[in-house]
């Protein structure tokens, strides 16, 4: 989001909207019972995805997601309270698809740090090819912050959990492992932003490389 549309989602949004934004539960909402009806929310949040990812959220109409999505207005009122409301299943929506992607590209890894690097290019991949997503998902953070901290405290408790039964196997040096987890998504984030989003190229073999060259050796230089 950039500095104009940040502040006019802050103008648009009065004390009451921001209370009820933080009191409103975290739990996900109902999903249809009938293929149809899936199928009509799935065509909503990819339209939400991309008019979301293109313009910002404060520039994002109902009006604009329902045109898009090739249904009428009061349809999107069928599946979603609010643009909110549907901000964050979208971001709970990538953050599933996130994982699925980073489960089958690591399976069959036998060792942590193989899991460890497959994890990171399949997560490269995964940012350059859902742009918008990844988009979407940044701008949550000066919507709703609870959106933008959900998402990435659900992917940071899965992970650190994970390097917990790695320590216990003796497969990674014993530590803080949440720590360890929050530490090894930032340096995902940003790599995702420089090879994924901003350049919109997919990082070479070089870079990581050298990226886990760092993770793991440090920058001293070995004696």
């Amino acid at each position: 989001m950039n500095a104009s549309s940040y502040r006019e989602a802050r103008q648009r949004a009065t004390p009451a909207d921001a209370t009820a934004s933080r009191e409103r539960p975290l739990k996900e909402l109902p999903r249809p019972s009938t293929a149809r009806g899936e199928a009509t929310r799935r065509k909503l949040l990819e339209a939400a995805e991309a008019e979301i990812g293109e313009k910002g959220y404060a520039r994002t109409s109902v009006a604009g997601i329902t045109r898009r999505a090739g249904v009428g207005q009061g349809t999107f009122y069928l599946y979603f309270p609010s643009k909110d409301d549907a901000l964050r299943e979208l971001v709970r929506d990538m953050g599933k698809r996130l994982r699925h992607s980073l489960s089958e590209a690591t399976a069959g890894a036998d060792h942590r740090v193989d899991v460890e690097k497959r994890g990171f290019k399949a997560f490269l991949e995964f940012a350059g090819q859902n742009q918008n997503l990844y988009r979407v998902v940044m701008e949550s953070q000066f919507v709703d912050e609870s959106i933008y901290r959900e998402y990435y405290q659900t992917l940071a408790d899965s992970y650190s959990a994970n390097l917990e039964r790695a320590q216990a196997r003796g497969e990674i040096r014993t530590g803080h492992a949440e720590a360890q987890a929050w530490a090894l998504m930032g340096v995902a984030h940003f790599l995702g932003l420089r090879y994924a989003i901003w350049d919109q190229s997919a990082p070479s073999d070089e870079v990581i490389d050298t990226t886990f060259d760092l993770l793991f050796d440090g920058l001293a230089v070995k004696q």
